[in-house]
């Protein structure tokens, strides 16, 4: 295919070129302009005096006309270059005040429209408790949290932000543990009282368990780390549900054991209302995450959100462990449940 160009006209990197140089020479004389002084305009633009003079004389060049009277002591424009400046200044104005937008809004006080995913329970539980928090300290962020047990799609999703529980193989995303997930195996005393609890992983065979079905369809799987290996199983089943508050209600009601992540347990476990075993055998290679695409370039909303999260999300891990360390061992499900 043959390229026609215009006379006087450029293409490829000539006219990039050409956009480059023009570009730098009209933001050179709009700073001389303003500041009247090439050494201010410099530092203004964060460049040597020499650098804004040689783009003003290419400018000059260019447009084939003269924009500055000077002198030994002063600096003036010509009426060409009144007319230039008076051209330029909206638009110049135009793209300072867009700049100026983006670097406030990784730099400036955060504000702006924050779009937060979370798994369902995780989110109920853990995050949304903490927003309120997080709000009154940023009064200025729109937050909109979103809750669904599928994995996000941040592009197609809109998503500034998600947390996430398991393992995270996504190397799309960046991941950040916010701390280690337990998969808790627990009844309720009264189960424990009139069935017993599982000592090993061959007594859950003689049990009645809850299972979770997960968004794809399949069963979730319960997992133990036997020898330093995961050891994933479907214990027998009495009920099955597809949400995981509800294999916790079924288990307060002493319908069978269930495997949930210790988050959802806490309180039922700091009240005695369950009790757990197999606490030996918890699987160590799992945790809650907060995920986000990437760690450049952050607007400042992003970035005060995820340290607020992070913070509180490690404290009340840290408390919750502190309340709860004494009721993991066999022994102490079974004395609370006699």
């Amino acid at each position: 295919m043959e390229v026609v160009t215009r006379p006087g006209s450029d293409t490829g990197d000539g006219l990039a070129s050409s956009f480059a140089t023009s570009y730098a020479g009209v933001l050179a004389f709009m700073a001389v302009a303003n500041e009247g002084n090439f050494a201010r305009a410099g530092d203004r633009l964060g460049i040597g005096r020499s650098a804004v003079s040689r783009n003003v004389q290419r400018l000059e060049v260019q447009l084939n006309a003269r924009l500055f009277h000077r002198t030994t002591r002063s600096i003036s424009l010509t009426s060409e270059g009144e007319l230039f400046f008076a051209r330029c200044q909206p638009g110049v104005m135009h793209i300072a005040q867009a700049f100026e937008e983006m670097r406030d809004l990784r730099e400036g006080r955060p504000r702006g429209r924050l779009r937060v995913s979370s798994a369902a329970s995780f989110g109920r539980k853990v995050v949304a408790p903490l927003l309120a928090g997080f709000q009154e300290a940023h009064p200025e962020i729109e937050l909109e949290l979103l809750l669904d047990d599928a994995r996000p799609e941040f592009i197609a999703d809109r998503i500034d932000i998600s947390f996430q529980n398991g393992r995270m193989e996504d190397s799309q995303v960046v991941a950040k543990q916010l701390v280690p997930m337990r998969m808790v195996t627990c009844a309720s005393p009264a189960y424990a009282s009139e069935h017993g609890l599982p000592r090993s992983l061959d007594e859950l065979a003689q049990h009645r368990c809850v299972h979770l079905r997960l968004p794809s369809g399949r069963l979730s799987e319960w997992e133990f780390k036997v020898d330093g290996r995961t050891h994933r199983m479907l214990p027998p089943a009495r009920s099955t549900f597809n949400d995981d508050d509800l294999v916790l209600q079924a288990a307060l009601g002493g319908q069978g054991l269930a495997q949930l992540p210790a988050f959802q347990l806490c309180e039922a476990m700091q009240s005695g209302d369950l009790v757990t075993c197999l606490a030996e055998h918890e699987p160590d290679d799992r945790g809650h995450y907060i995920c986000y695409l990437s760690r450049r370039q952050l607007p400042s909303r992003v970035r005060v959100f995820i340290d607020h999260m992070t913070q509180r999300i490690r404290a009340r891990h840290r408390q919750s462990m502190a309340l709860t360390s004494g009721l993991d061992p066999i022994e102490d499900s079974v004395r609370q449940a006699a």
